[in-house]
C-alpha cells in the first residue's frame, strides 16, 4: 500500500491566512483543495511538501456568481460537479459544462474543484509511477523535480537526467490534461492570482507554459482564487474529448471550439483550442483564420481542420498511439465545427 509522506497540515477559514503562512513556508508548501490529484502524487512521492495547505475551509473560495449577459466569476474552490451541473452556466457556455462534466467520474468530481483543474499537474507515462519504478529506470527530466524530491540524497542523480520521450531534447515533453483549461481559454477566460503582496490579472491563455515542468505560470506564494469569463454574445461553444474509457480517463485529445456566426452566417469569432497533445493547451490561429469572415461549408471546414493536423506533434508518453491521436485531431475538430456551424 502506498503511504502519504509526512507533512505539516494547515486548515485556515480565511484567504488572509491562507496566504501568510505560504509566505512564510516558502516553496516546501503545497496548497490542496479537493486533493483528487495532489494526494496520489504525494503517495508516490512526485510531490513530497512539508506544508500542506487546505483552502476547503475558505468560504469566499466556493461560489458562482453572474449572469449571461454580464458574464460569470467562479471562485477557484467550486466543485467540478457544481459547475458541471449549473444550469444558468450551461445556457451561456455549454462547452464549458460539457467538458467539465467529462472530467474523471461523478465521486472525483464532487471532491475536485475548478481550480486545481486549471493547475492540474502535467502528465507522462514514465512520470505517473511510483518513486520505486521510476528509481529503477533511473528517473526522468520531470522526477525528481522541483516538487519530486528523492526519499535519499544518496539516490539523486549525479547528472542531469534526460527527457525519456525526447532523451535528445533538454526540455520535459510531459502532457497538459486539463479538460477545462482549453475551453476556458476559448471563451477568453481571466483568472486571478492572490498572494501576500495583492493580487494580479492574469489572461488564462498566458497561464501556461510550453513546459513540462514549470507549466504554469503560477509563483509559489500565490493562490489561483477566481475565473472570470466574459459574456458570450452569441458565442456557441463545444468541447470533445477522446480517451480510451467513457469516463475517469485523462484526455489523451480535447477539442475546445467557440464560435460566433453574423446574421448572414459569416463567422466573426472563431477560437479552436487543442488539449493532450502538448505541454500547454494550443491554439490554432490559422485554422480560426481561415474560417472567420468566411460562411462556414463543409470544404471549408475540411480546409480548417487539415490546417490542425499539421502542428498537431503529440508525443509517445501517454495513452494510445500517437499517430493515432494526431489523426484524430482533425477528425474531432471537424466535428466541432460541424456542430456548431449554421451553414
Amino acid at each position: 500500500m502506498l503511504r502519504l509522506p509526512p507533512f505539516e497540515y494547515h486548515a485556515p477559514t480565511t484567504l488572509g491566512q491562507a496566504l501568510k503562512i505560504l509566505e512564510q513556508s516558502g516553496p516546501s508548501a503545497l496548497v490542496v483543495a479537493g486533493g483528487t490529484d495532489i494526494y496520489p502524487k504525494m503517495k508516490r512521492r512526485q510531490f513530497q511538501p512539508k506544508t500542506l495547505i487546505s483552502l476547503r475551509n475558505i468560504k469566499r473560495l466556493t461560489g458562482i456568481q453572474g449572469s449571461k449577459n454580464k458574464g460569470f466569476v467562479i471562485k477557484a474552490c467550486t466543485t467540478l460537479s457544481e459547475v458541471a451541473q449549473h444550469s444558468v452556466l450551461h445556457k451561456a457556455y455549454p462547452g464549458l459544462t460539457q467538458a467539465v462534466g467529462l472530467i474523471s467520474t461523478p465521486i472525483l468530481r464532487n471532491m475536485g474543484t475548478l481550480g486545481g483543474n486549471l493547475c492540474l499537474d502535467t502528465r507522462c507515462n514514465y512520470y505517473d509511477q511510483t518513486y520505486h519504478w521510476r528509481k529503477s529506470v533511473e528517473w526522468c527530466m520531470k522526477a525528481p523535480g522541483p516538487k519530486g524530491v528523492v526519499l535519499d540524497p544518496s539516490e539523486a542523480p549525479a547528472e542531469p537526467v534526460p527527457c525519456r520521450v525526447a532523451p535528445g531534447g533538454n526540455r520535459c515533453w510531459a502532457v497538459s490534461s486539463s479538460d477545462s483549461a482549453p475551453m476556458l481559454i476559448a471563451l477568453g477566460a481571466k483568472i486571478v492570482l492572490a498572494s501576500a503582496k495583492g493580487e494580479r490579472e492574469l489572461a488564462l491563455k498566458d497561464f501556461y507554459r510550453d513546459d513540462g515542468i514549470h507549466y504554469i505560470a503560477k509563483n509559489s506564494d500565490e493562490i489561483l482564487t477566481e475565473i472570470h469569463i466574459p459574456p458570450p454574445k452569441g458565442l456557441k461553444s463545444i468541447y470533445l474529448k477522446l480517451r480510451r474509457r467513457g469516463s475517469f480517463d485523462f484526455p489523451v485529445l480535447g477539442v475546445a471550439v467557440a464560435l460566433k456566426q453574423a446574421q448572414d452566417e459569416t463567422v466573426t469569432e472563431c477560437k479552436i483550442v487543442l488539449g493532450g497533445i502538448a505541454s500547454h493547451p494550443v491554439e490554432f490561429v490559422e485554422a480560426e483564420k481561415l474560417l472567420i469572415g468566411h460562411r462556414p461549408t463543409e470544404e471549408l471546414i475540411e480546409q480548417a481542420a487539415q490546417l490542425v493536423f499539421g502542428p498537431t506533434r503529440p508525443m509517445d508518453n501517454t495513452d494510445l498511439h500517437l499517430y493515432y491521436r494526431k489523426r484524430m485531431a482533425p477528425v474531432y475538430v471537424k466535428r466541432a465545427l460541424r456542430a456548431l456551424a449554421t451553414v
